[in-house]
């Protein structure tokens, strides 16, 4: 391996994923909504720019939310986003526990 070579690979940052805390969060509110009978999967991918935390009605299914978490976007406009079915942002701030409140005594439905 050339020297360039080793400086372009310690470049490039490995893939983003959640610290202990931050799952203990979103596992939480999972939990929750999992004993509501609301959620039944979830699933986790770590790339590159992003880590997201995707949950299911059925296993199925296309996912319901996508809790992401953007480290790029730690000092514009937060690097946590609740995501909702259809890819709208349903929330977006600096704090987990900010924007997981999206999910706190509010039954949701969809408009037409």
């Amino acid at each position: 391996m050339l020297m360039s070579d080793a400086a372009d690979l310690q470049s490039q940052p490995g893939p983003v994923f959640f610290d202990r805390r931050e799952l203990d969060l979103i596992l939480r509110v999972y939990g929750r909504m999992v004993a509501a009978a609301e959620w039944r999967d979830y699933a986790m991918v770590g790339h590159r720019d992003v880590a997201e935390f995707a949950v299911f009605r059925r296993s199925g299914d296309a996912p319901l939310y996508r809790i992401e978490k953007r480290p790029a976007l730690r000092l514009k406009q937060g690097q946590w986003a609740v995501i909702g079915e259809g890819g709208h942002v349903l929330r977006r701030g600096r704090e987990l526990a900010q924007v997981l409140r999206v999910f706190d005594n509010r039954k949701f439905t969809i408009v037409n």
